[in-house]
Protein backbone atom coordinates (compact mmCIF):
# COMPACT_ATOMS: atom_id res chain seq x y z
CA UNK A 1 0.00 0.00 0.00
CA UNK A 2 1.13 3.96 -0.51
CA UNK A 3 0.64 6.40 1.52
CA UNK A 4 -0.87 8.31 -0.86
CA UNK A 5 -3.64 5.84 -1.32
CA UNK A 6 -3.98 5.73 2.39
CA UNK A 7 -3.91 9.52 2.60
CA UNK A 8 -6.66 9.56 -0.41
CA UNK A 9 -8.47 7.72 1.89
CA UNK A 10 -8.72 9.12 5.33
CA UNK A 11 -9.57 12.82 3.81
CA UNK A 12 -12.51 10.92 1.46
CA UNK A 13 -14.07 10.36 5.09
CA UNK A 14 -16.65 12.85 6.51
CA UNK A 15 -15.00 16.00 8.94
CA UNK A 16 -11.22 14.66 8.07
CA UNK A 17 -8.04 16.87 8.50
CA UNK A 18 -5.06 16.66 7.89
CA UNK A 19 -2.38 18.72 10.04
CA UNK A 20 1.32 18.09 11.49
CA UNK A 21 1.52 16.69 14.99
CA UNK A 22 5.17 17.15 16.66
CA UNK A 23 7.29 16.16 13.32
CA UNK A 24 4.38 13.38 12.59
CA UNK A 25 1.45 14.03 9.90
CA UNK A 26 -1.66 13.35 11.72
CA UNK A 27 -5.23 12.63 10.55
CA UNK A 28 -8.07 13.78 12.44
CA UNK A 29 -11.69 14.12 13.02
CA UNK A 30 -13.29 16.62 15.62
CA UNK A 31 -10.23 17.23 16.62
CA UNK A 32 -9.25 13.61 17.67
CA UNK A 33 -6.17 11.80 15.78
CA UNK A 34 -6.87 8.73 14.79
CA UNK A 35 -3.64 8.09 12.42
CA UNK A 36 -0.85 9.00 12.41
CA UNK A 37 2.32 9.59 9.96
CA UNK A 38 6.21 9.50 11.05
CA UNK A 39 8.35 11.73 8.90
CA UNK A 40 9.72 8.75 6.88
CA UNK A 41 6.15 7.79 5.40
CA UNK A 42 6.90 4.21 5.61
CA UNK A 43 5.06 3.04 8.10
CA UNK A 44 1.68 4.01 9.87
CA UNK A 45 0.53 4.12 13.45
CA UNK A 46 -3.42 3.51 13.23
CA UNK A 47 -5.58 4.20 17.03
CA UNK A 48 -7.59 1.22 17.29
CA UNK A 49 -9.44 -0.54 20.38
CA UNK A 50 -7.80 -3.44 21.91
CA UNK A 51 -10.41 -6.38 19.98
CA UNK A 52 -9.49 -4.39 16.58
CA UNK A 53 -5.54 -4.75 17.33
CA UNK A 54 -5.56 -7.71 18.12
CA UNK A 55 -7.58 -9.41 15.25
CA UNK A 56 -5.00 -7.96 13.21
CA UNK A 57 -2.03 -8.88 14.81
CA UNK A 58 -3.44 -12.12 14.17
CA UNK A 59 -4.51 -11.92 10.63
CA UNK A 60 -1.26 -9.39 9.32
CA UNK A 61 1.72 -10.33 11.78
CA UNK A 62 3.51 -9.54 8.88
CA UNK A 63 2.79 -5.99 8.29
CA UNK A 64 1.25 -4.85 11.46
CA UNK A 65 3.05 -5.02 14.85
CA UNK A 66 1.78 -3.01 18.40
CA UNK A 67 1.90 0.24 18.52
CA UNK A 68 3.45 1.69 21.74
CA UNK A 69 2.37 5.12 22.77
CA UNK A 70 3.29 7.24 26.24
CA UNK A 71 4.33 3.09 27.29
CA UNK A 72 0.95 1.55 26.75
CA UNK A 73 -0.05 -0.65 23.58
CA UNK A 74 -2.60 2.20 21.95
CA UNK A 75 -2.87 0.75 18.36
CA UNK A 76 -1.31 -0.79 15.07
CA UNK A 77 2.35 -0.23 13.96
CA UNK A 78 1.25 -0.48 9.83
CA UNK A 79 4.27 -1.07 7.47
CA UNK A 80 3.17 -0.11 4.54
CA UNK A 81 5.15 -1.74 1.36
CA UNK A 82 3.38 -5.31 1.96
CA UNK A 83 0.34 -3.86 3.36
CA UNK A 84 -2.92 -4.64 1.78
CA UNK A 85 -5.18 -1.50 1.03
CA UNK A 86 -8.47 -2.78 1.48
CA UNK A 87 -7.09 -4.06 4.82
CA UNK A 88 -5.26 -1.11 5.96
CA UNK A 89 -8.43 1.10 4.71
CA UNK A 90 -10.56 -1.16 6.88
CA UNK A 91 -8.30 -0.50 9.98
CA UNK A 92 -8.10 3.44 9.17
CA UNK A 93 -12.37 3.04 9.30
CA UNK A 94 -12.36 1.45 12.40
CA UNK A 95 -10.31 3.82 14.41
CA UNK A 96 -12.50 6.83 12.62
CA UNK A 97 -15.50 5.20 13.72
CA UNK A 98 -13.60 5.07 17.26
CA UNK A 99 -13.70 8.90 16.66
CA UNK A 100 -16.62 9.84 16.10
CA UNK A 101 -18.47 7.79 18.64
CA UNK A 102 -20.40 9.71 21.00
CA UNK A 103 -18.43 9.87 24.54
CA UNK A 104 -19.83 8.92 27.81
CA UNK A 105 -19.87 11.65 30.22
CA UNK A 106 -18.15 11.14 33.59
CA UNK A 107 -20.28 10.63 36.10
CA UNK A 108 -19.26 13.09 39.36
CA UNK A 109 -20.55 11.34 42.40
CA UNK A 110 -23.55 12.86 44.34
CA UNK A 111 -23.70 14.53 47.94
CA UNK A 112 -21.02 16.04 49.85
CA UNK A 113 -18.14 14.63 47.69
CA UNK A 114 -19.36 15.56 44.61
CA UNK A 115 -19.60 18.88 45.07
CA UNK A 116 -16.20 19.34 47.38
CA UNK A 117 -14.25 18.15 44.09
CA UNK A 118 -16.79 20.80 42.17
CA UNK A 119 -15.67 23.04 44.75
CA UNK A 120 -12.02 22.27 44.20
CA UNK A 121 -12.08 21.95 40.14
CA UNK A 122 -13.43 25.58 40.56
CA UNK A 123 -10.82 26.73 42.81
CA UNK A 124 -8.34 25.39 40.81
CA UNK A 125 -9.76 26.89 37.67
CA UNK A 126 -10.03 30.22 39.03
CA UNK A 127 -6.36 30.07 40.50
CA UNK A 128 -4.94 29.51 37.07
CA UNK A 129 -6.94 32.02 35.24
CA UNK A 130 -5.64 34.54 38.19
CA UNK A 131 -1.74 33.09 37.82
CA UNK A 132 -2.30 33.60 33.76
CA UNK A 133 -1.36 36.50 32.11
CA UNK A 134 -3.69 39.26 30.56
CA UNK A 135 -4.93 38.64 27.42
CA UNK A 136 -4.10 41.47 24.93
Amino acid sequence: MKLETLRRYALSLDGVTEAPHHHYSSFRVAGRIFVTVPPEGDVIHVFVGENDRERALALYPEWADKLLWGGKVRGLRITLAPAAAPAVEALALRAYEACTAPRPRRARPAGPAGRLRRCRDARAVRRRRAAAPPRP
